[in-house]
This record gives C-alpha cells, sequence and structure tokens, in this order.
C-alpha cells in the first residue's frame, strides 16, 4: 500500500501560509504558524526556492513565487470554464458597459475564473485590486451568496458552522440568521445583489450560469 507523504503535506502546508493578508513571511512565521522546528522548515522553503515556488525579498522574507500562479492558472484553465465563458462575459462587457466577473465557489470563499473589466471611467472596485484568480469571502459578494444559496441545505449549514461573519462594508450581513433569510430571498429570486456589503459604494448584481 503506498505511503502517504508527510514531506510533501509540509511543503504544501507551508505555500498555503502564504494568503492575501500575510502575503510576505519570514522562516519563523511559517514555523510558528505549522509547529515546526526553524531549521525543518527552513530546508522545505530553500528546497520550495529552489523550484520557484518561492521567492526571496528583502530582509530575508519569502513570498510565493510565479510557479505557484501557473499552477493555479492551469487549474482554472483545465475546466473549460474559462474558455467557454469568454465571449459572452466579453459581450455582456460591451452591452452593460460594466464590468463581469464569474466565479465558483470554493469552500467559504468565491473563486473569480474570469474577469472584463469595465470601460467606464473611475469604475473601480473600491480600492479592491479584482483579478482572475481573486479569492473574496462568499458571504459578502452577490456571487457568493447566489453559489451559497444553492447548495445543498446539509453543506450550507456546515459551511455556515465554521465561518465567521466579520464586516467588510457598510451594509455587510454578519448575523448567521439574516444571511439565512437572505440566502432564502436570493434561492426564491434567482439573483443577488450585493449593496455595499463587500466595500463601500461597491454594487454588484450575480445570476446562476
Amino acid at each position: 500500500e503506498p505511503r502517504y507523504s508527510q514531506s510533501l503535506e509540509r511543503g504544501l502546508a507551508i505555500l498555503s501560509c502564504f494568503t492575501p493578508k500575510r502575503p510576505v513571511l519570514g522562516i519563523a512565521d511559517i514555523a510558528d504558524e505549522l509547529g515546526m522546528s526553524r531549521s525543518t522548515t527552513h530546508r522545505y522553503v530553500i528546497t520550495l526556492l529552489a523550484l520557484g515556488y518561492l521567492e526571496q525579498g528583502a530582509s530575508r522574507k519569502y513570498r510565493l513565487g510565479l510557479r505557484v500562479t501557473d499552477l493555479g492558472m492551469s487549474a482554472l484553465n483545465s475546466t473549460g470554464l474559462r474558455e467557454h465563458a469568454q465571449p459572452y462575459l466579453e459581450e455582456l462587457r460591451q452591452r452593460t458597459s460594466y464590468t463581469v466577473s464569474l466565479a465558483v465557489l470554493d469552500g467559504p470563499e468565491v473563486l473569480y475564473v474570469d474577469r472584463a473589466r469595465s470601460f467606464r471611467r473611475g469604475q473601480g472596485q473600491g480600492g479592491l485590486d479584482v483579478r482572475t484568480g481573486s479569492r473574496l469571502p462568499a458571504y459578502c459578494t452577490a456571487m457568493g451568496k447566489l453559489l451559497l444559496a444553492n447548495l445543498p441545505e446539509s453543506d450550507l449549514r456546515e459551511l455556515l458552522a465554521s465561518i465567521k461573519l466579520t464586516k467588510q462594508g457598510p451594509n455587510t450581513i454578519t448575523s448567521k440568521k439574516a444571511l439565512r433569510e437572505e440566502l432564502e430571498e436570493v434561492r426564491e429570486a434567482n439573483f443577488s445583489v450585493d449593496d455595499e456589503e463587500l466595500a463601500k459604494d461597491l454594487y454588484s448584481i450575480a445570476a446562476p450560469v
């Protein structure tokens, strides 16, 4: 019977330590988060560095390397979803002149599969740098609420139990009871709205495809 590789698990766990909120980490940060010794952590980090999955910046700290981006984009492209949806996103952008996005649910987050940006001046994302491959909390985005609303009840219950609803924008829903009621409405209406729930002055609408 093939043996489980703890080394591989640890290497991947190191990559998972890097998040949008903590994009740069030192050996001590990683070791503390994973409960590993600093010498072991350093050995894994040097290997990931040599393979291009990590890059070393100033002050001997590390960030994810471009090889990780290549893997992520390969995963997105392998679904065929991006390729299939692109002409429809482009047509919708042309017809509405607004930014149009396509996303899938990945645990408690929405993962942006593709995005066609608006031509309108000042039609940004309220300071958010959202692009293909970005992840955002599902509970405070239009696409996320739509996808959550259509989950099987058991999956939704499990997911809601595991997340904390923190305030992101002026109107973020922070009560799980209120979110459940909102998801019921979304399920019935078959579309969803983000009314400054993710960020101030940001509004969006989502429909299933």
